[in-house]
C-alpha cells in the first residue's frame, strides 16, 4: 500500500512538473481587415489560361463567414500589372455579377468552377485578350496598387515535366465494385530539383486539387515513378473514408498536371497541411507565402492535361 501511494505521488509531482515547464503559444494572429490576400497564376503549356489574380481582405479568424460576408471580401479598383522584364500588361477587373448567363457558364468552364459556386460574385483581374501569354524559363512580376499600398511579387515558369501515363487499377480494401483507384507514372529528370500539383476534374466538371496536391521529387528524382493519386474531393463535403479519392467506372477524369517553382510548393505545401492537421492537439504552423506588401500566392505553372475514360 505503501509502495501504491508512493507512486501515486511521483506521478502526481511528474505531471506538475511538466505542467509547469510548458508555456502557452498564442501565435499572432492579424485581426487588420485592410491586409490584402493574393491568389495569382501565370500559366504556360497545353490550353493555359492567361495570366489572372483574385485580391480579398483578410478577416479575423473568429469571424462568422456568410455569402455577404464572401461577397464584401473580394478588392475592388486596383491597379494590377504584370511583366515579364519587356512586355508589360494591366490586367482587367471582371466580376460575374456583371456578366449575362452565357458568358458566366464560358468563364465557369474556363476557369474550372462549378455553377453552384456562382452565387458568390467572385471578381478577378485576368488579360482577356492574352497579350502576355506564361513562357517556360521566364521570369514575371506582380505589381498590386491599391488604396495606398503597394504589393508585389515575382515567380519563374519551370520547364514542364508531364506524366508519362495514368491507370486505374482495384482498390486495397473491400469498396464498392465499380470504384478504382488512379496510379500516375512519371520520369522525374535529375538535372533539376522538380515541384508539382495536380488537379482533377470529372466529367467535364470543375478542377479540384487533391487535399495533399503538391510533392517535390526528394524520393525520386532522376527516376520513374508510380505512385497513387486521389481524386480532388470538394472541401465543403463530408468525407467517406471507403470511397475517398476513388473513381467511378463509366466515368471520365481529366487530370490537370502542373510542374511548379519552389515558393509556389512551398505556400501550398504549408496551407495544405496546416489545413488538414486541425484539433486542440496540432501544431501551429505558419503558411508561407511570397508577396511582399501582403499575403498569398503569385504562382508560375506548366500544365498539361491527360484525358481518360475510368474503366
Amino acid at each position: 500500500m505503501v509502495t501504491t501511494i508512493k507512486n501515486i505521488s511521483l506521478c502526481l509531482l511528474l505531471l506538475c512538473c511538466g505542467v509547469a515547464c510548458e508555456e502557452e503559444f498564442l501565435p499572432e494572429i492579424s485581426t487588420d481587415p485592410t491586409d490584402i490576400v493574393v491568389e495569382g497564376y501565370i500559366e504556360a503549356g497545353d490550353q493555359a489560361l492567361p495570366p489572372y489574380v483574385i485580391l480579398t481582405r483578410s478577416i479575423p479568424f473568429s469571424t462568422e463567414i456568410s455569402l455577404e460576408t464572401l461577397n464584401n471580401l473580394f478588392v475592388r479598383d486596383a491597379q494590377v500589372t504584370v511583366s515579364n522584364g519587356s512586355t508589360s500588361v494591366n490586367l482587367v477587373e471582371l466580376c460575374l455579377s456583371e456578366l449575362d448567363p452565357a458568358q458566366q457558364i464560358l468563364v465557369a468552364q474556363a476557369f474550372g468552377v462549378d455553377l453552384e459556386d456562382l452565387a458568390l460574385n467572385v471578381c478577378l483581374y485576368l488579360d482577356p485578350s492574352f497579350s502576355l501569354v506564361g513562357e517556360v524559363g521566364k521570369t514575371y512580376t506582380l505589381e498590386i496598387r491599391v488604396e495606398d499600398k503597394l504589393l508585389t511579387a515575382r515567380t519563374t515558369i519551370p520547364p514542364l515535366v508531364p506524366l508519362d501515363s495514368i491507370q486505374f487499377v482495384d482498390p486495397p480494401g473491400n469498396p464498392p465494385a465499380n470504384l478504382l483507384e488512379m496510379r500516375c507514372f512519371v520520369t522525374d529528370p535529375d538535372s533539376l530539383v522538380s515541384f508539382y500539383r495536380y488537379f482533377t476534374s470529372i466529367n467535364g466538371e470543375a478542377f479540384i486539387p487533391g487535399f495533399n496536391s503538391v510533392t517535390d521529387d526528394v524520393f525520386f528524382d532522376g527516376k520513374r515513378f508510380e505512385f497513387p493519386l486521389a481524386k480532388g474531393e470538394p472541401r465543403n463535403e463530408p468525407i467517406e473514408q471507403e470511397t475517398f479519392g476513388l473513381l467511378t467506372v463509366g466515368d471520365t477524369l481529366t487530370m490537370k498536371w502542373c510542374t511548379i517553382d519552389q515558393a509556389h510548393y512551398n505556400f501550398w505545401n504549408s496551407l495544405e497541411f496546416n489545413a488538414i492537421n486541425q484539433g486542440p492537439f496540432s501544431s501551429y504552423t505558419r503558411v508561407e507565402n511570397n508577396i511582399n506588401g501582403g499575403l498569398g500566392i503569385w504562382g508560375g505553372l506548366s500544365v498539361s492535361y491527360i484525358t481518360k475514360a475510368v474503366q
